[in-house]
């Protein structure tokens, strides 16, 4: 198996669930399903464990909420299923979505299920195993796809009720300093990461720019959420909705270029500092913000360090929780545990933005 494709294994001990229901509950709401039903597990996510499903109709993905006790308004497959549905006929590429089952007697928890999408996923931004001219062009089709996504008009699509169409950083503020807490009886990133999210739980809120841009925001945008094309430099299906909400566009894209401020090559950290960029073929961070503005049609963006900051403050809320998982023993990867202690590191790197900006 290539690198580029998704790893499989069997379904981890602590997420099994009863899949002669599943197949009882299927057979209803997929024609074709029959028999035949093979399971496995997707390794990789932090978050929503997820599984592939072979069946003599085809092969289909399904996503649910982990087992055990959950974060408040963490983990809404729901709402992931709600998205993608909306974003079906936008020109956005997202999976084909079949079902969602919100009752939890089935499998344990709610669950969605979507088409399988045949291509490569590939997790680190250096794309390493690419040529420089593909690397380029999957860079540009990433921002492509980006820009596409921020001008769907959202109202339209049927999504005014998928959140709050203002004061959207004060609220994510709020919510992941909550999380945060909640989650944080032993600090992932030790003493000196704790410290940062201190100090950016109280700097953030006091420094918001006065920009009222409103898009639907993936919450997630990253190189390793997107599957690309086979053969091609294109992207295909934009996955992992699961933080998606109405929001501000800048939060997607400073988050889209948190690689640019960490280090690569390190300890399996998915950053570009110090990597030789113009001859990976990679864009540099200017050229990104300028063709993302240029697609748009924003004049530019100020205060770009805050929203660099707050991206980075909120994967390390997040990775604070997955980290938590891991000593629970529910978390959705194998290696949650190592990647939860990059809190720290996170943390660290947002407040010097949040100081330098």
């Amino acid at each position: 198996m290539s690198e580029s494709q998704p790893v499989l294994s069997p379904v981890r001990e602590s997420h099994r669930f009863d899949e002669a229901a599943l197949q009882c509950y299927l057979r209803d709401k997929l024609p074709g399903v029959g028999e035949g039903l093979s399971i496995q597990q997707f390794q990789g996510g932090q978050s929503n464990p997820t599984f592939l499903l072979t069946t003599p109709a085809g092969r289909y993905v399904l996503r649910k909420k982990p087992p055990g006790k959950l974060l408040p308004s963490a983990h809404q497959v729901e709402r992931e299923y709600q998205v993608m549905r909306a974003l079906q006929d936008s020109g956005v590429p997202v999976p084909v979505t079949r079902l969602l089952c919100e009752e939890s007697e089935i499998i344990g928890t709610p669950f969605y299920v979507m088409d399988h999408v045949e291509g490569r996923v590939l997790e680190m931004p250096d794309l390493a195993g690419l040529s420089t001219t593909a690397r380029g062009g999957v860079y540009a089709s990433m921002l492509e796809t980006l820009a596409d996504l921020h001008c769907v008009d959202w109202q339209q699509a049927g999504l005014s009720s998928f959140g709050k169409a203002e004061n959207y950083y004060s609220r994510q503020i709020h919510r992941w300093s909550t999380q945060y807490r909640a989650s944080c009886d032993r600090p992932a990133g030790g003493a000196e990461g704790a410290a940062a999210m201190q100090r950016l739980m109280e700097w953030l809120p006091e420094n918001i720019p006065d920009d009222a841009a409103t898009s639907i925001a993936h919450g997630d945008y990253r190189i390793g959420n997107l599957i690309l094309h086979p053969d091609e430099a294109k992207v295909v299906a934009v996955l992992d909705w699961e933080l998606a909400t109405l929001g501000h566009p800048l939060a997607d894209l400073a988050y889209c270029c948190i690689p640019y401020h960490l280090p690569h090559g390190h300890n399996g950290i998915k950053g570009l500092q110090g990597l030789d960029l113009e001859a990976a073929g990679i864009p540099s961070e200017a050229a990104m913000i300028e063709e993302y503005c240029r697609r748009v049609g924003r004049r530019g963006i100020q205060h770009w360090n805050f929203y660099l900051a707050f991206s980075l403050f909120r994967l390390a809320a997040i990775l604070q929780g997955v980290f938590s998982r891991a000593l629970q023993g529910n978390a959705s990867s194998d290696n949650a545990r190592q990647v939860g202690e990059r809190a720290g590191l996170l943390a660290v790197t947002a407040y010097q933005l949040a100081q330098d900006g």
